[in-house]
């Protein structure tokens, strides 16, 4: 461990000896700008209720002499590795809070009536407004935006759209206009009907019924070896087809004057179904599209920003796409939770008008509810294509046999991947890690098969499961899978940080199709802009914080501009800062660009905005977000992943 990640206080020798690179894993700073005297401290206000009751054990037994060193090794111990039980950082009571219903009341309009006996919310506005938190700004991003803020009289940036009786004002050129606008949106709202129907277990779920049931009863086999079906196009028609919010996306349809196969016979008979069809219907309900007729879309050179959880969100895949991401794709988010209709887990698949390749991540361990799940989010949500996660590696999900579980049970894999292709029209893609244990890769193994279980696009992380992030990406395996699993094209994911990065990753992998970028866009979401200019940006302490600035008005967009909403814009702020940070201004390395997993010694900015941005400290990451959140309220608490953040 570096000197900014571990609680040990470094000495004046060891940051000379860091800054001359003497250490492993050290990014060389510039001696002008190491920080040789800090003494680091512990911040109290990050450190768990449970490691502030061991700390003051611990600090009240050093009295005793005998005792000091063995208490000296257990509080080293104590602040290592993760906050593994992070609670929520904010809570708003009821109490405090206006009822839902009286939130988006215009002038003019009947106050409406609470009907529930035991509400506990406010119903007088004018109680509620009395004891409302002060305003945060003079002016609200939503309401000059959309000329309407649906937060109303509980936006903590009202003063511009809060009359003073209490009810909201709107901008209706402004409304209109955005309107128009938002007719061309791809945002998905998930709608009661269909949380009600998910809930009470209504939906039609026949047509995934029938497909699971075809590929237990060995009715549906693998799709038709696709690359011998390939053979015989004769007609390749490229066509752009246009996306609800005016963006286009290449995408190719092939159709095969051949007669079909008779496992392809197969699969449509099974579509079909035994049952008599009366009055019209569409042929997409009865006719299943054959693999090579199916939409396929252009994944050649792109650049695409994995699908990360917590981090992953509407508003800083809205960065990434400013910055240059071609391909974007929603969190991972659980199969059971989507088929449950769990709001929260629906929100992920949302996608924003400036994304004009979506696709939705899910994660299951069995074929009955990610097939289900397949279906559902293909009819309802607006995506361009579906990834199975195979290479989560967090415990819970790959102890019930999901995420990087799966690679483990071939038979049940098969049967998730076959069954999805089949009940989907458009492409489903895979992310997988090399393995599951550190001596064991296996992906060499499985690609072959992908391509025969008709997957469209294979994404391959560099490490396995139990190396998680502790070693380099392995990029010539990755080059070895990608020409296994010919002609269907596999992406390169793992320790991509800079253009030259980009550009080697190319060199040794000449055929891969592209690349999937994910903790380095975390660090610096410019670096699309990177790859695609072939240049390093040393970019300023002030343009970082515009950067930051645009994630937070992206996030009451998103989240709302109340009190819950802001709390839960400045939670993701948080964890997404505490990747932030790691950027080491281009300006002050010795020998640009440094690599992933490069931590540098203490150091100083070229300015105290530029010290602020890069402090590993999570007091500090608070600080930056009251800069454009206002004060976190009584009550908040936000830990830090790593405990390593909890110093100063």
């Amino acid at each position: 461990m570096t000197a900014v990640m571990s609680p040990a206080i470094p000495t004046s020798d060891s940051v000379k000896s860091l800054c001359r690179g003497d250490s492993a894993g050290v990014a060389k700073i510039k001696p002008e700008f190491v920080v040789e005297n800090h003494v680091r401290s512990l911040a109290i206000d990050c450190v768990s209720a449970s490691d502030k009751r061991k700390l003051a054990e611990i600090n009240s037994d050093d009295e005793d002499n005998s005792s000091r060193k063995k208490h000296k090794n257990e509080k080293k111990k104590m602040f290592k590795g993760q906050n593994k039980s992070r609670g929520p950082t904010f809570k708003q009571s009821k109490e405090n809070t206006l009822c839902p219903i009286l939130v988006d009341v215009k002038k003019g309009d009947t106050t409406p009536v609470c009907h529930y006996d035991n509400c506990k919310f406010i119903h007088d506005v004018q109680s509620y407004l009395s004891c409302k938190p002060p305003d945060l700004g003079p002016q609200c991003h939503v309401f000059d935006l959309k000329g309407h803020c649906p937060r109303g009289v509980t936006c903590r940036y009202g003063k511009s759209h809060i009359s003073e009786d209490g009810f909201n004002i709107i901008n209706e050129t402004l409304q209109a206009e955005w309107n128009d606008k938002s007719k061309t949106s791809t945002t998905q709202s998930f709608t009661k009907e269909l949380q009600r129907a998910l809930q009470k277990r209504t939906y039609n779920f026949e047509k995934s019924e029938r497909i699971i049931s075809a590929v237990k009863d060995g009715k549906i086999d693998l799709p038709s070896k696709a690359s011998e079906s390939e053979k015989n196009v004769e007609t390749t028609k490229n066509c752009e087809m246009k996306t609800n919010n005016s963006e286009k996306c290449m995408i190719s349809t092939e159709s095969n004057s051949e007669s079909m196969s008779q496992s392809e016979q197969e699969v449509t008979d099974v579509s079909v179904g035994s049952k008599e069809q009366l009055g019209p219907v569409s042929d997409t309900d009865l006719i299943k599209l054959r693999p090579a007729e199916k939409k396929k879309i252009d994944w050649t050179d792109k650049l695409y920003l994995s699908p990360l959880t917590t981090v992953g969100n509407l508003p800083f895949r809205r960065i990434c796409k400013e910055f240059g991401a071609d391909i974007t794709c929603g969190e991972m988010a659980l199969a059971t939770s989507l088929l449950q209709g769990r709001k929260q887990e629906w929100a992920l698949a949302k996608r924003h008008e400036s994304e004009d390749l979506f696709g939705a991540q899910i994660c299951g361990s069995n074929m009955n509810t990610m097939t289900r799940c397949a279906q559902v989010l293909q009819e309802n949500a607006n995506i361009d294509f579906v990834d199975i996660n195979l290479g989560c590696p967090i415990d819970l999900i790959f102890q019930k046999g999901a995420g990087s579980g799966l690679l483990r049970q071939e038979k049940i894999l098969k049967s998730v991947v076959v069954s999805m292709n089949q009940v989907l029209d458009i492409p489903l893609t895979v992310k997988v890690r090399t393995g599951i244990h550190k001596d064991k890769k296996i992906a060499d193994q499985l690609v072959p098969k992908f391509r025969d279980w008709g997957v469209s696009l294979i994404t391959l992380h560099g490490r396995t499961r139990e190396q998680r992030y502790t070693r380099s990406a392995d990029w010539g395996y990755i080059e070895k899978c990608a020409q296994l699993c010919k002609p269907v094209p596999l992406f390169g994911n793992g320790d991509i940080l800079s253009f030259s990065d980009y550009n080697t990753a190319r060199e040794i992998c000449p055929s891969i199709a592209g690349t999937m970028i994910g903790r380095g866009a975390l660090i610096k979401p410019w670096i699309f802009t990177e790859i695609k200019e072939q240049r390093d940006w040393d970019i300023s302490s002030s343009e970082r914080f515009d950067i930051i600035k645009k994630y937070s008005n992206y996030g009451l967009e998103h989240w709302g501009s109340d009190t819950q909403g802001v709390e839960n814009t400045r939670k993701f702020l948080l964890e997404w800062l505490s990747f932030f940070h790691r950027y080491i201004p281009y300006g002050l390395l010795e020998n640009p660009p440094h690599q992933i997993n490069q931590r540098p010694p203490m150091f100083k900015g070229r300015d105290d905005l530029e010290t602020l941005l890069a402090s590993p400290n999570c007091a500090d990451w608070i600080r930056i977000t009251e800069m454009l959140l206002g004060k976190v309220p009584d009550g908040f608490n936000f830990l830090p992943k790593h405990k390593a953040n909890s110093w100063k």
